[in-house]
């Protein structure tokens, strides 16, 4: 008699029915990403136990509210078989890490209806070496409409109990990204997961530099299992103002030498990616000027993770909880709600800075040599302290106003690589999560803690991740 027939008279629920003894079966072959059994197992509350087939032996499954269990069902034991606990021991799957569950049948060309059933298909979300995450299936063969159908519906309404797992997503694509082929690993990767989790789907023509920081690896499975799973993480957002008007919310911003790059990136965008990327870092540094402007900004009180340095004569961000104020000629000014991890920094722009810590992270490069100025910007690929130099002042803070003091941009509208052809004279670039923004006076950011909820890992789970993006 077929295996799912007979799994078909065993009671779905615990402690019901009765099972014919199944004949012996081979063992189980070891499921790499099952659990050994928990401790806590015996107390769990039993949902559903039946038969099924998984990788080819008939097994005794188990559902309880937390894991599936099961062992392959062997014979009894016989005298002297050492091999015997190896052949039956018991694999174990956490419910949190399944994200759909499909009845699996077999269907034939011009077959009317469902098809022949097979059993149940698990979809399975896996964690693997540096935080990327991987879609794998669980099969539970058995031939028995009822008995699949039962459990079918348990593990759907388990499903449906995991509240924070999304329903329906905008997505925002940006066609211009991965050498255009953004669209394409979309439709091929990133949909049919979306579809399979039973996520309804609404794309649009944008980009978001925040991506990285929030999932520690450039992998788009990675990203789309993280919003399939609900893995949700609370991030600090900035508001950029200017004389009381709101310009737009962020996470990072850099003026100077981080505003004039994407300011000459934009304007030559007939280039590739990578080819305007690396000519505007090129052209800013042989054309590298200070800004002449006023920082003021508000310390965070309490700041032990932030190793805060200046020069002798500038204020520290721990002293006091009073607006604070330093002036003169800056190459850069960057501050950062996130860490901004890249390929250029792979520990971070701002390593000490976390998604959610209620803190900017205020760096300022005060004017130096060329030379100087590119030993700190390689800083960023290599281990060193990029910030261990005389003219790098770091602080902690919770507002920052930039004030600007040219009475005209340090850009020549006589120039060619003007950043805009229509800005005004008085229009100084900044860099704002990789987006241009142009303000013709004082910017003020402000930061607001655990604004926004998105969907990501929690940044100590992924500090050791090796990284790769472009965000400079």
């Amino acid at each position: 008699m077929p295996l799912g027939r007979r799994g078909g008279r065993v009671s779905a629920l615990e402690g019901g029915g009765e099972e014919e003894a199944p004949p012996a079966a081979a063992a189980v072959p070891s499921v790499p990403w099952a659990s050994p059994p928990q401790p806590e197992a015996a107390a769990e509350q039993v949902l559903l136990r039946g038969i099924f087939e998984i990788g080819r032996s008939s097994c005794d499954v188990v559902l309880s509210v937390r894991a599936l269990r099961w062992r392959p069902i062997l014979p009894v034991r016989p005298a002297g078989d050492s091999k015997y606990d190896l052949l039956c021991k018991e694999e174990f799957l956490e419910l949190k890490d399944i994200f759909s569950v499909k009845l699996k049948r077999r269907c034939f060309a011009n077959q009317q209806g469902n098809g022949t059933l097979l059993g149940i298909t698990l979809f399975i979300c896996l964690k693997k070496e540096q935080n990327k995450l991987k879609d794998s299936t669980l099969d539970l063969i058995n031939l028995s409409e009822d008995h699949c159908n039962i459990w079918f519906r348990q593990f759907k309404e388990i499903l449906a109990g995991f509240s924070n797992r999304p329903k329906s997503l905008k997505i925002l694509l940006n066609p211009q990204s991965h050498k255009k082929e953004a669209t394409q690993v979309y439709y091929e990767k990133v949909e049919p997961l979306l579809k399979t989790a039973g996520i309804k789907i609404d794309v649009t023509s944008s980009t978001n530099v925040l991506a990285h920081s929030l999932h520690g690896i450039a992998h788009v499975v990675t990203a789309t299992l993280h919003i399939i799973m609900g893995h949700i993480q609370p991030v600090d957002v900035c508001t950029f103002s200017t004389a009381g008007r709101l310009l737009r919310f962020g996470f990072s911003a850099m003026f100077g030498f981080g505003g004039r790059t994407l300011a000459l990136a934009e304007k030559h965008r007939w280039m590739s990616p990578n080819q305007r990327r690396d000519f505007a870092v090129i052209k800013a540094l042989a054309k590298l000027k200070p800004e002449d402007c006023e920082i003021s900004f508000l310390p965070l009180n309490s700041s032990p993770d932030f190793p805060e340095r200046s020069e002798e004569g500038s204020p520290k961000s721990n002293c006091n909880t009073q607006w604070q104020m330093i002036q003169g000629q800056f190459l850069n000014v960057s501050i950062m709600a996130i860490p901004c991890l890249c390929s250029v920094a792979p520990r971070g722009l701002a390593p000490y800075t976390r998604l959610n810590n209620g803190s900017m992270a205020l760096i300022i490069a005060r004017n130096t040599s060329r030379p100087e100025f590119i030993k700190h910007l390689k800083r960023y690929a290599s281990v060193k302290n990029q910030f261990n130099f005389p003219f790098i002042e770091t602080y902690t803070v919770e507002e920052v106003k930039v004030y600007p003091r040219n009475k005209t941009s340090a850009y020549n509208p006589e120039e060619d690589d003007q950043p805009n052809e229509t800005a005004s004279e008085t229009s100084f670039p900044w860099n704002v999560d990789g987006d241009l923004m142009e303000v013709t006076s004082e910017v003020h950011i402000k930061l607001h803690p655990r604004l926004i909820n998105l969907y990501g890992e929690s940044m100590e789970e992924m500090k050791d991740a090796k990284v790769t993006c472009n965000c400079l």
